[in-house]
C-alpha cells in the first residue's frame, strides 16, 4: 500500500514541527507533502529541516483556493491512497494513519475521514460541537442511505481524510475554484457516482477552533454560499434539522455538566453562525454562484 500525506500550510509554525514528528513516527510510512501558500513565519524553515523525509511545495498565496490547491498537491503525489490534513491537526497516536486506512478494506470505500478530538484547553462548547460531529460509532454508508441521514450523508472532513487515488480521479477531483467545504462536495460527487464513505471514528486528531464571532460568521456566509452554489448536488440535505439537533444536543450538556457559564457563548455563536449561514445562501441566489 502505498500512502501519500498531504498538508496545506499558511503560517503554521505553531503545530507544524509536532504535526511532522508525529506522522514521521506513523506505523504506516508515507510520502509526506506540505504545500504552503507564503508563510511568513518559520513554517517552511520547519518543514525544510526535515527535507529527507518530508517535501515541500510552494505557491503564492493569492493562488490558494480550498480545492484547487490540495487537488494540485494530490497530482504532485504518489500514493494509491492519499491523505490530507490541516496544518492545526495534531494525531492522538502513531496508529492514526493505519486505523483511518483500514476502512478501505471494504473495496467500494472511496474515502473516509477520522474523528477530531478538541484540544485539551478548548472551550466547553467546542468540545461537545466536536463529540457530536464525530461520535465514537465507526460507520460506512452510500448513495442509497442519503435519505436516512439528511445532510450527514455528505458531512465529510479534510481535516483527517484518505482518498483511495482511482476513486478520485474517477470523479475528477476536488472542485475549484471553491470558497470552503471541497471536502463535503467530494463526499458528494462519490456517493453520487456509487462509491462508499466511511467515518473510521478509531482514527483520531486533536483538532479544535478559537474564533471570534467575527470569524464564525464570516465562515459561514462562506459555507453558505457554497452550500447554494452546489444545493443540486446535495440531494435530500436537510441542513436545519441537524443545526437544530446540534443545538439541544450541545445546550443541554452544558446545562446537565454544571457548565451553564459557556451557555452564552455557544448560544451567541449558534446565532452568528445560523445569520451568516443564510445570508451567505442569499448572495450566493443573487450572485449565482
Amino acid at each position: 500500500m502505498k500512502v501519500s500525506v498531504i498538508i496545506p500550510t499558511l503560517n503554521a509554525e505553531r503545530w507544524i514541527a509536532r504535526q511532522l514528528d508525529m506522522l514521521l513516527r506513523q506505523t504506516v510510512q508515507a510520502e509526506i507533502l506540505v504545500i504552503d501558500s507564503g508563510s511568513t513565519d518559520a513554517t517552511c524553515a520547519v518543514v525544510r529541516a526535515r527535507a529527507e523525509r518530508v517535501r515541500l511545495l510552494e505557491i503564492p498565496r493569492e493562488s490558494f483556493d480550498h480545492g484547487g490547491t490540495r487537488d494540485h498537491a494530490l497530482r504532485q503525489s504518489t500514493g494509491d491512497y492519499v491523505c490530507f490534513l490541516t496544518q492545526d491537526a495534531l494525531p492522538t497516536d502513531e496508529r492514526c494513519l493505519e486505523k483511518l486506512l483500514a476502512a478501505f478494506s471494504a473495496p467500494d470505500v472511496a474515502a473516509v475521514f477520522g474523528r477530531q478530538i478538541a484540544f485539551p484547553d478548548a472551550p466547553e462548547y467546542e468540545r461537545l460541537i466536536r463529540a457530536f460531529n464525530y461520535p465514537d460509532e465507526p460507520r460506512v454508508w452510500r448513495e442509497e442511505d442519503i435519505p436516512r441521514y439528511g445532510v450527514k450523508a455528505y458531512f465529510f472532513s479534510n481535516a483527517c481524510s484518505a482518498y483511495r487515488r482511482e476513486a478520485y480521479l474517477a470523479v475528477g477531483g476536488f472542485d475549484a475554484p471553491i470558497l470552503s467545504n471541497e471536502d463535503m462536495m467530494m463526499a458528494a460527487k462519490l456517493l453520487h457516482a456509487g462509491r462508499a464513505l466511511a467515518y473510521a471514528s478509531e482514527a483520531a486528531v486533536y483538532h479544535s477552533h478559537r474564533c471570534t464571532l467575527r470569524q464564525e460568521y464570516l465562515r459561514n456566509v462562506r459555507i453558505g454560499r457554497v452550500m447554494e452554489q452546489y444545493r443540486d448536488r446535495l440531494t435530500g440535505a436537510k441542513a436545519d434539522a441537524e443545526g437544530w439537533r446540534m443545538l439541544r444536543f450541545v445546550g443541554g450538556k452544558l446545562a446537565r455538566e454544571g457548565h451553564c457559564g459557556s451557555l452564552p457563548g455557544f448560544f451567541a455563536r449558534a446565532c452568528v453562525r445560523f445569520a451568516g449561514n443564510r445570508i451567505g445562501k442569499r448572495r450566493g441566489k443573487r450572485s449565482g454562484t
